[in-house]
């Protein structure tokens, strides 16, 4: 891998993005925005990433149909999918890691947490 790893956050929410972009770029990631599933999925099959943030509620495409979409992609059946979402209920994290969904952060997050949880998924 070469340089910092890419990551993608799709979230509908501005303030959301810029916390977690914010948060991400101070470890030195790159990090690629999209604001909604619908775009997530479209920047996910022009690049490639290293990771994806995603929400779960968005407008256009969710994060679960998103996700679907994305691990049939060439190159995404074992990228590292986070759901970052106020969802913490046992039956969406079983949908989601039935969908593909490697890790299920829950909004509000601590910063540290985050760059814990996308490190781990990482290195």
């Amino acid at each position: 891998m070469s340089g910092a790893p890419k990551i993608l956050i799709v979230e509908d929410s501005m303030m959301v993005r810029m916390t977690v972009k914010r948060t991400l770029i101070s470890v030195d990631f790159e990090v690629v925005e999209a604001k909604d599933g619908a775009e997530g999925l479209a920047k996910a099959q022009a690049d490639s990433y290293d990771l994806i943030l995603t929400d779960l509620n968005m407008p256009n495409m969710d994060g679960l149909t998103m996700i679907k979409n994305i691990r049939q992609l060439p190159g995404y059946a074992e990228t590292p999918i986070v759901m970052l979402t106020t969802e913490s209920g046992e039956d969406k994290k079983s949908i989601g890691h039935g969908s593909g969904v490697s890790a299920w952060l829950v909004k509000p997050f601590e910063p540290d947490h985050l760059i814990e949880v996308v490190g781990s998924m990482l290195f």
